[in-house]
């Protein structure tokens, strides 16, 4: 399995960074190979200052080593060794017209002190942060992914778009999510009625899904005009993502106390981001208008 996944994120990589370097007309993925002190390594791509990209990042890794104090914390278990391989991806546009966008895909292997595999699981998801809503980009966005899960099992969008709303929660924001949610899930584990390679294709899905789901809501919205007003919202808005990546996303977490690379790790960034006390939306904008959907998720299908 481990093969497979690393060779399904590779072709992920390499068809997602195509499909965002054509789109995006001017600038190319800029790639640095790098390893890991600890065993493995990875695959960074980044853009900045494109025509619609103001940065983004596309990478790919497959980690290996010991279970430290602050990993078996983390992931709650007595395992003595552990493998992971993933990609995860960031797009932060220029314009607050067309919405960030992040996605990730991973599976993990857990071995005892003998080096035999003692637990595995895959997690992933897709999730939008629009900086200005148009219901229907949510809509299609939901859509797609809920096309993908229900290829595998009807039940999985609703519950991976209710945990997706849960986990991408600034609870110290007052329960103000990050974006409009998409699709979350986490520790699969293969069992008597679901081997690794139906979670596998059921991960592939999901993964081949992203191009579909993101590029329309470009193409509808890259040729809007915006202000500067505007800008500085999606660089407050922007401030928000930071905080989430920060405080509480649980692949920065592992990725900084599995002695990862941390200019990888911190990928997801955005260039540019503000930080003002106190700062609300006007009643009745459209800020405000983003704002509410955030504190009170929808069903978008």
């Amino acid at each position: 399995m481990k093969d497979r996944f690393e060779k399904l994120i590779t072709e992920l990589q390499d068809s997602i960074c195509h499909a965002i370097e054509k789109v995006d007309g001017r600038e190319k993925f800029h790639e640095d190979l790098w390893q890991r002190e600890g065993g493995g390594g990875g695959v960074t791509r980044v853009i900045s200052n494109g025509k619609i990209f103001e940065k983004g990042g596309v990478n790919r890794s497959a980690v290996f080593g010991e279970v430290t104090p602050a990993l078996a914390s983390q992931l709650k278990t007595s395992g003595s060794h552990f493998f992971a391989t993933g990609i995860s991806l960031v797009l932060h546009p220029v314009s607050p017209m067309i919405p960030t966008v992040h996605a990730n895909f991973r599976y993990f292997e857990l071995y005892d002190q003998h080096k035999n595999k003692i637990d595995s699981w895959f997690g992933g998801g897709a999730d939008l942060t629009p900086y200005y809503l148009f219901d229907e980009d949510a809509v299609h966005f939901h859509q797609t992914l809920k096309k993908a899960c229900d290829q595998s099992d009807s039940s999985f969008y609703p519950k991976f778009k209710q945990q997706c709303d849960d986990y991408f929660n600034n609870a110290h924001r007052g329960n103000e999510r990050r974006g409009v949610g998409g699709i979350f899930y986490d520790y699969l584990r293969p069992d008597s009625l679901r081997d690794e390679s139906f979670f596998f294709n059921f991960s592939s899905t999901c993964g081949k899904a992203f191009i579909e789901a993101y590029l329309p809501i470009i193409e509808r919205r890259k040729n809007l005009p915006f202000t500067g007003g505007q800008v500085r919202w999606q660089e407050l808005r922007r401030g928000r993502y930071v905080e989430f990546n920060l405080i509480h996303d649980r692949g920065t977490i592992f990725g900084l106390k599995s002695n990862g690379r941390t200019e990888s790790i911190l990928m997801s960034l955005p260039p540019r981001a503000r930080f003002e006390y106190s700062d609300q939306p006007e009643s009745g904008s459209r800020e405000e208008e983003l704002v509410q959907v955030l504190r009170n998720p929808k069903q978008w299908v």
